[in-house]
């Protein structure tokens, strides 16, 4: 079992900057897939940005270029490097995990999830 831990949210005007840190409970396997996923107020969860075992990264049509995720060298924590945040880039941001080594956009393909960290973006 592995337990993530989101930190780094916050609230910041239109325009700002967030770094988003995701910790694994253990060091997971180099070869895993780990990703950042939000979920807006009545809003299904969508993928934010992913990053493969092989360090493919992936991101969401809405990033445009916003948005670096990054993992340690440790591999057992992830970032998400936030620029140019919008009042729509509001949602609860999520860290997931799957246990191989590349990456999907389905929520239900990720076998681990943190509790979350609130990101607010006010005009």
């Amino acid at each position: 079992q592995v337990q993530l831990v989101e930190s780094g949210g916050g609230s910041v005007q239109t325009g700002g900057s967030l770094r988003l840190s995701c910790t694994a409970s253990r060091v997971t396997a180099s070869g895993y897939c780990m990703a950042w996923f939000r979920q807006g107020l009545g809003k299904e969860r969508e993928r934010v940005a992913s990053i493969s075992g092989a360090g493919v990264t992936v991101y969401g049509d809405f990033v445009k270029g916003r948005f670096t995720i990054s993992k340690t060298n440790a591999d057992n924590s992830m970032l998400l490097q936030m620029n140019s945040l919008k009042p729509e880039d509001t949602a609860m941001y999520y860290c997931a995990s799957r246990i191989v080594g590349y990456c999907s956009d389905a929520t239900a393909d990720y076998n681990y999830w943190g509790q979350g960290t609130q990101v607010t973006v006010s005009s």
